[in-house]
């Protein structure tokens, strides 16, 4: 499963059933039945608001009607309060009808085995650079040119965010999250950059944000990234135009310079940005639809491909064609087999168990005819009669 960026720990606990349960029961078991079981600060809840606690990986296994698996979670707590977590989760004796056995397999330090793995890889890299007998002129260049770029990079008015040379002068604002970030774009010659630094936003750059016609935040792609974009925009409001982000996993200020021209390229407008966020933040609002995403016109072309035939489905590829029409039913495991799919297309009712099956598929938009029901954690649906 994917850790989280700032996670210390994985939290692996094996769980058995004498019967049959879906993963949103076991989901459920885990919030459920601890609650009140331990200290308000290690609330299940609360802790994954705010980061503490990551998403929750359910793999399980059916065998001659008895479900078997495992539960993941990545925990950015300290190891005494992980290992009350694991120590809670063995108390749930029932999931759903079924009677259920828990135990910790073990609670691995995440953060040692990315060091042992950084120092395997950097005894590679060692030796490729022994192996070099040349420089690359070219690289060389680049090396020394960035001293001039980086040497530009100050503190803006003494409030202690890091800043590019033109924050002031250009009509467009990049707004990234350290002084890394800034170092590294000024370094590929972008200098209208600034650092958010941390949480809060500073009122010097609420201020500064209101004489620019452009302001695009680039930001890290995990979860931190999406947390300060969702503050960003609070703070901000309407100035805040366009939201970019680095590639899953990576950070900004380790980009290379291709990477960042891409991705600052497709940044998308911060409305739509920060609706994806809510959406896959799974924020609980009385009326699903209350904040329905409106459809965009390429979301309105991709539903021209709407299958003949009931309960089939399509996918709809990166380059924008659609696949073959499939059998609803078989999306999770054709997904597996597809690279590059943007959304799935199918000739159905929206029910819970059909979200269900987008969720499960991992794909983060579906089209459907109508629906009923909200969408489900990560997924934006789209029903063609709201068109």
């Amino acid at each position: 499963m994917k850790e989280s960026a700032n996670a210390k720990y994985m939290i692996r606990v094996g769980v058995k059933l004498d019967g049959q349960a879906r993963r949103k029961d076991i989901i459920g078991a885990i919030f459920g039945q601890t609650e009140g079981l331990m200290p308000d600060a290690l609330d299940l809840r609360k802790l994954q608001r705010s980061g503490r606690i990551g998403h929750i990986d359910v793999n399980l296994d059916d065998k001659k009607g008895k479900v078997s698996g495992v539960i993941e979670i990545p925990s950015s707590l300290e190891n005494v309060e992980s290992a009350i977590i694991g120590a809670a989760l063995e108390t749930i004796e029932r999931i759903g009808p079924a009677a259920s056995r828990l135990e910790v397999i073990e609670i691995s330090n995440i953060r040692s085995s990315k060091r042992n793995l950084m120092v395997d890889r950097a005894k590679d890299l060692l030796l490729d650079i022994v192996r070099q007998r040349d420089t690359d002129a070219t690289g060389l260049i680049d090396e020394v040119r960035s001293v001039l770029t980086t040497s530009e990079v100050t503190t803006y008015k003494n409030t202690g965010m890091t800043c590019g040379p033109n924050v002031e002068g250009s009509d467009a604002l990049i707004i990234v999250e350290g002084r890394n970030d800034v170092m590294n774009l000024a370094s590929c010659g972008i200098k209208n950059v600034i650092a958010v630094m941390g949480a809060g936003v500073d009122e010097s750059l609420t201020e500064l944000v209101k004489t620019k016609s452009m302001v695009k935040a680039f930001l890290d792609g995990d979860r931190g990234g999406r947390m300060i974009a969702l503050e960003l925009s609070g703070v901000l409001g309407d100035k805040l135009t366009h939201i970019a982000f680095a590639p899953d996993g990576r950070e900004v200020e380790h980009l290379e310079k291709k990477l960042i021209g891409k991705h600052l390229g497709q940044a998308e407008p911060a409305k739509k940005a920060i609706s994806k966020i809510q959406a896959s933040e799974g924020e609980i609002k009385e009326d699903p639809f209350a904040d329905a995403v409106e459809a965009s016109d390429e979301v309105k072309e991709w539903a021209g491909n709407m299958p003949k035939k009931a309960n089939q489905a399509v996918f709809i590829l990166e380059d924008g064609s659609a696949t073959e029409p499939m059998a609803a039913k078989d999306i999770v495991a054709k997904a597996g087999e597809v690279e590059g799919i943007q959304a799935v297309i199918i000739k159905s009712t929206g029910t819970d168990t059909l979200m269900e099956k987008v969720s499960e598929s991992g794909i983060g938009v579906v089209i459907v005819p109508k629906t009923k029901v909200g969408a489900p954690n990560g997924v934006t649906v789209h029903a063609t009669d709201d068109f």
